[in-house]
């Protein structure tokens, strides 16, 4: 995918693009999930997508992120190959883990992806980590890790904050307040009204930003990075939007109304921008029906290159995972199968 700011015509025409690309990707993901083709659990990016594109616009190509177990939008924005992320999910050997992470653990160093997480607020200290070198090579990059507004409350989150504020470190946090943590609405998590009221903690900035708007998103995000390569140090930024679906997909749901889920759709961050670019006569109605087509034969043509991708093998179950052979293994992997299969035969 192509770099994007909003500062230009094309790059705001591609944000658009790419929060459609965010939401098709993870509506059919929902899909197949449900048809019982992807394995494991999938948690669905639907409603937040101008958080993570408002994020990448403002963020530089060589910078790094840190994700989330919501992380399918955070890997779009960021111009990962919607092709590799797709056979991740479905448990092939093309995706970016050769299959092996799955939905939640999607990463692409080389791209800047640090990596999806299904541990809770395992974010921040990767994007407090990778600022180190950084900051001693004066390079100029940041880290940027995202967080939602369960994750305020986890232990490491503040350690990792504390120590990117006490040593000003190159990093931004961003937390995208969804409302729920899980099913525990946000004000009975937290003793805040605004989650970025935290950043008084480490006498750093914290700004709230209305997640629902890619240009709010994109212009706090601008402003954190030119602070933290300045030296000043980390920001704490809050972003309030929705996730559209469940925590997870087969999440009953039954701690929200229907009628919350319709006010927040009435703010639908993709209707919004699209209707901004229509007004300022920089996208025709005939040219956003042609971008949602060719957005849908993108997610078509990545379901069918990871349908017809192969699965790892067995034997390559513990490959990738140590940086030098593990004797255990190695004697495992050879071992005659107690069901009388095939083990692959010599590594």
């Amino acid at each position: 995918m192509t770099d994007y700011t909003l500062e230009t015509e094309d790059g705001r025409r591609e944000a658009l693009r790419r929060m459609l690309t965010i939401r098709q990707f993870d509506t059919k993901a929902g899909q197949y999930f449900a048809d019982g083709e992807i394995p494991g659990f999938v948690h669905l990016y639907i409603g937040e997508e101008a958080v993570a594109t408002g994020t990448c616009a403002a963020l530089e190509p060589d910078d790094l992120i840190a994700s989330t177990h919501r992380g399918h939008g955070h890997c779009i924005a960021k111009g990962l190959d919607p092709d590799l992320m797709m056979a991740e999910l479905f448990g092939k050997r093309d995706g970016y883990c050769n299959g092996k992470g799955g939905s939640m653990h999607i990463a692409d160093v080389e791209s800047g992806m640090l990596g999806a997480n299904g541990i809770v607020g395992a974010g921040p200290p990767l994007a407090t980590g990778a600022p180190l070198p950084i900051d001693y090579q004066d390079r100029d990059q940041v880290a940027l890790a995202f967080l939602g507004d369960g994750a305020v409350a986890q232990g490491q989150v503040h350690e990792a904050i504390n120590m990117a504020s006490t040593w000003d470190l190159p990093a931004i946090y961003l937390i995208e307040n969804n409302h729920y943590g899980e099913a525990t609405p946000v004000e009975n998590q937290h003793n805040v009204s605004q989650l970025s009221d935290t950043a008084q903690a480490y006498d750093i900035p914290g700004v709230t930003v209305d997640g629902m708007d890619v240009t709010a998103v994109d212009e706090a995000v601008g402003e954190a990075r030119k602070r933290a390569r300045a030296g000043d140090g980390p920001t704490i930024i809050e972003a309030e939007t929705y996730r559209y679906h469940g925590h997870y997909e087969g999440d009953e749901q039954n701690y929200r109304t229907d009628e919350e889920l319709e006010q927040w759709k009435q703010r639908d961050a993709i209707d919004a921008f699209r209707d901004r670019l229509l007004d300022r006569g920089e996208l025709t109605d005939d040219e956003f029906e042609e971008m949602q087509a060719a957005v849908e034969e993108t997610i078509d043509d990545a379901i069918e290159y990871a349908q017809n991708s192969e699965y790892p093998a067995p034997e390559e179950a513990y490959d990738d995972m140590f940086a030098e052979p593990v004797p255990e293994i190695e004697q495992f992997a050879t071992r005659p199968r107690a069901d009388g299969g095939s083990n692959g035969g010599e590594r």
